[in-house]
């Protein structure tokens, strides 16, 4: 049975101006002359200054206020129709906002390019060592796939009987448990030490037997690591004292010996491609107590619409007689001048909106700026910093969530300036990093034979007029990455 109805539906949609700037918005630095290079490949309408060998004198601009050159996305635009070649013959004023926040240049202009060494993965380090053993067709394969099933860690996580299972379907290669075992042992012996292992127990003792086994320190630690890894790990150090009746200065010299191993050897020879490399969005330094907040020119880049593309247009729209594949070059050269205008706009706009929320919280959190001391920080949630720039508060994260500043002190994530408020017994609301802090120094400086536990530190707090619980202090510790006071305790 069909029915019909009516139904009232009140939905937002976003332009594409808005779409564009959103996503620019959330690109750092680091990624933005990616951004913007691609863009130039697709859009040739749309050039880089500083690609572009221009045999004009260049134009002074005076300074001016970035509210002047507000961009609206919510402007209503005309028809589609409506085109006005005067709003693309512009002048090379494109440089006017692209300088005018970093007076002083910056850093990076001078940069030269930093030669990076060529190096093997981990993987190809393995394959060329086996490369140089002197095997039989057979064990050299059996080798290539032991290599290619170990993970990034470096251990064999598969058992050997699906080894030769594999051997078999994949590679037509008939081989028992006990000849993948001997070509395992032949990788275990390459390096880096604990290749090849399949469990941390394994790893560390091959790293172990490569080293000298007169040394009775090593053959302690093996023994530690063969039968009581559990109580090595879980820091139960009177009992090994103990089991293997040694002194602390013994264990001591023992316990250093285990924690020179490296525990995941498939990392020592990998490149990290996970960092990325951090450059500043913005500069903050202090002029005799006079915080100046400068933007990284590379995120004001020197872009125009293409001359060449306004001639054309130009050209196009004088002519007198138009064909149908004359209006469709009208209508693709139009279309790539709009697209280079937007992206122009949409790069001004996030400078703009960059500016504007990072001089908001410099200003909130000024003490901090003057000093460095996180007790200094005072509670700032995206609101507050939303109401003061007039902005939605999702534009605010994503400035906060993907951009830094760099300061006398450090660079910083702005993420990292937000806080909840913690209400003191005084009655005074202070920031939750301010007791993260006394945390911090008072783990610091406890007697790691004695460590504190969350207990303590919350007697400690409450002393000090931080009334928090137990629980809260146990979730600040997890935040800052400090393990409990069991796993803190050493000899």
């Amino acid at each position: 049975m069909l029915k019909q109805n009516l139904q009232q539906k009140l939905l937002q949609k976003l332009s594409p101006q808005q779409i564009q700037f959103i996503k620019l918005l959330q690109v750092p630095t680091v990624s933005l002359d990616t951004r913007i290079k691609e863009e130039l490949e697709e859009n040739p309408a749309l050039e880089d200054l500083s690609l572009t060998n221009l045999n004009e004198p260049e134009e002074q601009y005076p300074d001016r206020d970035p509210e002047e050159d507000s961009y609206n996305g919510d402007e209503e635009q005309g028809p589609a129709d409506e085109f006005n070649i005067d709003d693309y013959l512009q002048e090379d004023n494109l440089n006017e906002y692209g300088s005018r926040y970093d007076q002083n240049g910056d850093d990076d202009d001078d940069r030269k390019e930093i030669p990076i060494a060529v190096q093997s993965s981990f993987f190809e380090n393995l394959q060329a060592q086996l490369d140089l053993v002197p095997l039989p067709d057979k064990d050299f394969r059996i080798g290539q796939q032991i290599i290619g099933s170990l993970d990034d860690d470096g251990y064999l996580r598969r058992s050997i009987t699906s080894l030769t299972d594999d051997l078999a379907f994949s590679q037509n290669i008939f081989a028992d448990d006990d000849e993948v075992e001997d070509m395992l042992k032949v990788i275990q012996s390459f390096d880096p030490p604990g290749v090849g292992a399949r469990s941390l127990q394994e790893c560390l003792l091959i790293q172990l037997r490569k080293k000298d086994q007169n040394d009775p320190v090593i053959r302690k630690a093996m023994q530690v690591v063969e039968n009581y890894l559990d109580e090595f790990t879980r820091k139960h150090y009177d009992k090994l004292e103990k089991s293997l009746s040694m002194t602390s200065q013994e264990l001591r010299a023992v316990i250093s010996e285990i924690l020179k191993l490296n525990p995941k050897p498939g990392d020592s020879n990998e490149v990290n491609t996970k960092q990325m490399q951090v450059i500043p969005d913005f500069h903050i330094t202090n002029n005799d107590g006079f915080l100046v907040l400068t933007l990284n020119s590379k995120n004001a880049p020197e872009l125009r619409v293409s001359r060449s593309y306004q001639e054309m247009f130009e050209h196009y729209d004088k002519a007198s007689q138009r064909d149908k594949k004359l209006k469709e070059a009208v209508q693709f050269v139009k279309q790539k001048l709009d697209s280079a205008k937007w992206f122009i706009d949409a790069i001004k706009q996030r400078q703009q909106t960059l500016l504007k929320t990072m001089n908001a919280i410099m200003q909130y959190q000024y003490e901090f700026f003057l000093t460095g001391d996180d007790k200094n920080l005072k509670p700032m949630i995206l609101k507050d910093i939303a109401d003061r720039i007039g902005m939605d508060i999702s534009t605010v994260s994503r400035v906060a969530n993907s951009k830094y500043v760099q300061t006398e002190f450090g660079t910083f994530l702005l993420k990292s300036f937000f806080s909840e408020a913690i209400q003191m017994e005084s009655g005074e609301e202070v920031s939750n990093k301010e007791v993260k802090k006394i945390l911090e120094e008072n783990i610091g400086a406890e007697d790691k034979r004695h460590p504190l536990a969350d207990e303590r530190l919350t007697e400690i707090l409450k002393e000090k007029g931080y009334n928090i619980a137990r629980r809260t202090v146990a979730k600040y510790r997890e935040q800052m990455n400090i393990p409990v006071a069991r796993l803190r305790k050493e000899l």
